[in-house]
């Protein structure tokens, strides 16, 4: 049975409604899961400043938390305490220098001491290293920052 041009086009205009709707359910929810370069941004800054000042406040079982070697096997908060020894008088999160997938660089610039070298009152701007592990932001393990 073939059917008029004007009944054909109603009747797939009738079942193309249905799909139309799915795929825009579909898409704007593929764009609500991911945040916008500006939230994650704004995310990273966060959890610096957080990590830094708890560094700053010699609270090294808060900045624990931030750290991508407390995701790590073989890594305990007590082996993490026992790598200290910088003391950080100032510390500001300046901003971001790159931010690329899972991985970020922070601009960060620090008074420190060193005093079992005898090192006082030094400054440096740090390119401090992020990653993202399971959608949050860890300061990145690494050797040596300064």
């Amino acid at each position: 049975m073939k059917l008029p041009m004007f009944q054909r086009r109603r009747m797939l205009g009738r079942l193309a409604l249905p799909v139309m709707a799915a795929l825009a359910v579909g898409l704007t929810g593929c764009a609500a899961s991911s945040p916008s370069p500006a939230k994650d941004r704004e995310v990273l800054l966060q959890r610096a400043q957080e990590f830094w000042k708890s560094v700053q406040d010699n609270d090294a079982v808060t900045s624990w938390k931030y750290e991508e070697l407390s995701k790590k096997p073989g890594w305990t908060l007590q082996a993490y305490l026992k790598r200290e020894g910088i003391l950080y008088e100032a510390v500001q999160v300046q901003d971001i220098l790159s931010l690329e997938g899972d991985r970020a660089v922070v601009n960060v610039k620090v008074n420190y001491s060193v005093p079992l070298l005898r090192m006082m009152n030094q400054e440096a701007v740090l390119k401090d290293e992020w990653v993202r592990l399971d959608g949050l932001w860890y300061h990145a393990d690494r050797k040596s920052i300064l």
